[in-house]
């Protein structure tokens, strides 16, 4: 016969609902008596069932990443994936918080689907990625309330926020660097145009260029889609330009590379006759030939401030207690340029 809470509690000396307290971490439970219920529990092998402790605790200490699979489906891949985990997972070991990870169906668009899923799970909180947050699922868990913290993806609520490099910044970087090296003629090659990230790396480096005096034609503006070969055949229209650039901005390292194959396939040099930027800064960056400068994002960070922030806002939630009239301000961190072999002052 397996053990169960009321042996703990005969050998503890207390009653059952004291082994309940102290075991859920209950503040009505004097500390001695906490760690001889602690140390009763280990001797007799004694382990509370997860699920019963969610109950009583109104929590299961879960949390949860939504992320699109068909991001991957499509051909290309998350390279900055396994740096996320790995910072989620480093910051959710000082909390106790436990991760699952969740691809929702492809086919599944109800508006209740995220919502489900969540309540499926019993989580406590969820990491959004790579969903488009003005759809229903979306909008549906965050109005119901559930902690929810966007990864590059700006949602907001009274329990809601986001996590983000400052693509702004990263955007004016770009353009402030390949200016100073002496660039004049300087396109972007952006992403879609109905993501967040990409509309600001492409208007911070638009806003930069103005202030700098350097005029971008809109032939000198394109959009991809992130992936390798969109990259190189925005660039390859760039390359047909009569007045073709000295200089791109890619918002993408994945773009920028394939642009830089563009580039040597038309018989060109980079840098020699084609400076490339790209941005994320993912680990084949600095592999590729001429390995790439690029804007750093620092995506251990990032899912460290993402965990800091769900953690902040299930405690305020289990708390009743308020963050704010529109919940907490996004966190933006800074990116950081990688000067590398891409990018070199123009010689035409």
């Amino acid at each position: 016969m397996g053990v169960d809470i009321r042996d703990v509690a005969r050998q503890s000396g207390v009653s059952v609902a004291t082994v309940s307290r102290a075991l859920n971490g209950r503040p009505d439970v004097s500390e001695a008596t906490r760690a001889r219920v602690a140390k009763s529990a280990l001797e007799l092998g004694y382990l509370p069932n997860q699920l019963a402790r969610a109950l009583v605790r109104q929590r299961s200490d879960t949390v949860g990443l939504i992320w699109d699979t068909r991001y991957v489906a499509s051909g290309g891949r998350v390279p900055f994936l396994q740096d996320l985990l790995i910072g989620l997972k480093m910051a959710l070991a000082d909390t106790g918080f436990h991760l699952m990870l969740i691809s929702p169906n492809a086919a599944d668009e109800a508006p209740d689907a995220f919502l489900r899923i969540a309540s499926q799970h019993s989580l406590d909180g969820v990491v959004l990625m790579g969903v488009d947050q003005n759809k229903d699922p979306v909008t549906t868990l965050i109005k119901a309330g559930l902690s929810v913290v966007g990864f590059d993806l700006p949602v907001r609520g009274l329990q809601a926020s986001y996590v983000s490099t400052d693509n702004v910044a990263g955007g004016t970087l770009a353009a402030e660097y390949l200016a100073g090296l002496g660039h004049t003629r300087i396109a972007i090659i952006a992403g879609p145009d109905n993501q967040l990230p990409s509309v600001e790396r492409r208007d911070g480096f638009l806003a930069a260029m103005g202030e700098l005096r350097l005029p971008v034609p809109p032939e000198y503006v394109l959009h991809g889609d992130f992936f390798l070969s969109s990259g190189h055949a925005c660039m390859r229209d760039l390359l047909a330009l009569r007045d073709r650039p000295t200089a791109v901005f890619v918002a993408g390292d994945n773009m920028a590379i394939g642009a830089m194959r563009a580039i040597t396939e038309a018989g060109l040099g980079v840098p020699r006759d084609i400076s490339v930027v790209g941005f994320d800064d993912v680990e084949v960056a600095a592999m590729v030939q001429p390995a790439l400068t690029t804007i750093r994002q620092d995506y251990l960070a990032m899912g460290v401030a993402a965990v800091a922030m769900l953690s902040e806002l299930i405690e305020s939630r289990l708390a009743r207690e308020s963050v704010g009239e529109n919940g907490p301000p996004p966190t933006l961190l800074k990116g950081e340029l990688v000067v590398r072999e891409s990018t070199a002052p123009p010689t035409n």
